[in-house]
């Protein structure tokens, strides 16, 4: 017998009153399994961040593992190199950036004066002939000066900070825990993936596990794309910019090249950022400015281009379906409900959520 939801898609008259109260009560229970889970993670934030990093890791790695599985490797020997090279990367990349970072730093604390001083003497002069703005309330020398006094004993941000997180033995121990589970967490997961999809598809209910497997597949691709794909766009693009204006010679090229990238989880942002914040570096570093400037200007239009035509078709493609400003606001909202926890599950769950109102608005119109 036809059940009651497809004999009334094709028009056979078969209305069950019970059967809507029951569409109901499961769409009321699911809403509260929502809700409840929604105020789990919220209470459970102290200590969910090297769960929750540890299994993007464990999700970031799962490609490689599966292809290495394919080349005839068991899952412990996949899981193993994979582990290994993950965090042979990561080790990598802090130790080569931290120093690197910290110089730059340095560098732009030590020009923030000379930028002040050319902000008031050329810069605002110049808006207020152009555009008749008022700039007489800014008092830039009196920031200009203060920081030309303090900047030297404020020059080593990275030891104040940990001087004061060591003051605090639960943020020490807090910290230590986040860096001994989560590789931990990572491995694990990595190791039982398919396990633990499959254990999870074993709650649903039969009659709907072949609906949430393909929703699931859906959603694999669409976070996949993001998660996997966004991440290989960002690291592309800082790489690139960062090389490209150490190229020309900007002082502060490397650590704007690096949030040039990181700013680039919004489509256009990193690069509207890169290009304001390298465009004043170079005015203020160069008296001839104008063959630098161009350079710059070559650079994140070459890294514009690299993204349209080669990073972004190549690593993530057309499966996303975010909007930029969702983007923003889902990692707003993200931080601002659950903190770091929910910046980190923000866009994951964002790309979900279209997933699955495409689905509802395709089963609302039939």
């Amino acid at each position: 017998m036809m059940d009651p939801p497809a004999a009334l898609n094709r028009g056979v008259g078969y209305p069950r009153p019970m059967n809507d109260a029951l569409r109901i009560y499961r769409a009321g229970l699911g809403l509260a399994l929502v809700v409840f889970t929604g105020l789990l993670i919220y209470w459970l934030q102290p200590i969910l961040t090297p769960f929750i990093a540890g299994a993007l890791l464990a999700y970031l790695g799962d490609p490689l593992a599966r292809r290495l599985q394919r080349l005839g490797l068991n899952r412990m020997i996949a899981t193993s190199i994979v582990f290994l090279l993950l965090f042979s990367v990561l080790a990598a990349g802090v130790l080569m950036l931290i120093p690197l970072v910290g110089r730059q730093i340095d560098t732009l604390q030590s020009q923030l004066p000379g930028m002040l001083t050319w902000a008031q003497e050329t810069g605002l002069p110049w808006l207020e002939q152009t555009f008749g703005i008022d700039f007489g309330t800014v008092d830039l020398a009196a920031l200009r000066n203060a920081i030309s006094e303090h900047w030297q004993s404020t020059g080593n941000v990275a030891a104040e900070v940990v001087g004061r997180i060591s003051r605090s033995g639960m943020a020490v121990a807090g910290a230590i825990a986040t860096l001994a589970l989560t590789p931990v967490v990572a491995f694990y997961l990595l190791r039982d993936w398919d396990r633990v999809l499959a254990a999870l598809l074993r709650t649903v209910p039969p009659s709907w596990r072949a609906t949430t497997a393909q929703l699931a597949a859906e959603c694999d691709e669409v976070v996949g794309a993001f998660v996997r794909g966004q991440l290989l766009v960002m690291i592309s693009l800082g790489l690139f910019y960062a090389f490209g204006l150490w190229l020309v010679g900007l002082q502060l090229g490397i650590l704007i090249g690096l949030l040039s990238g990181l700013a680039a989880i919004v489509p256009y942002l990193g690069f509207i950022v890169g290009i304001a914040a390298a465009t004043a570096a170079v005015i203020v570093q160069y008296s001839d400015w104008l063959i630098p400037l161009l350079l710059v200007w070559v650079v994140f239009g070459a890294g514009q281009a690299l993204e349209s035509v080669a990073f972004t078709p190549l690593f993530v493609g057309d499966r996303i379906g975010l909007h930029p400003v969702a983007v923003i606001f889902a990692v707003l909202a993200g931080g601002q409900l659950f903190g770091f926890v929910g910046v980190l599950l923000a866009l994951p769950i964002a790309a979900v959520v279209v997933v699955l109102l495409r689905h509802a608005h395709a089963f609302v119109t039939g």
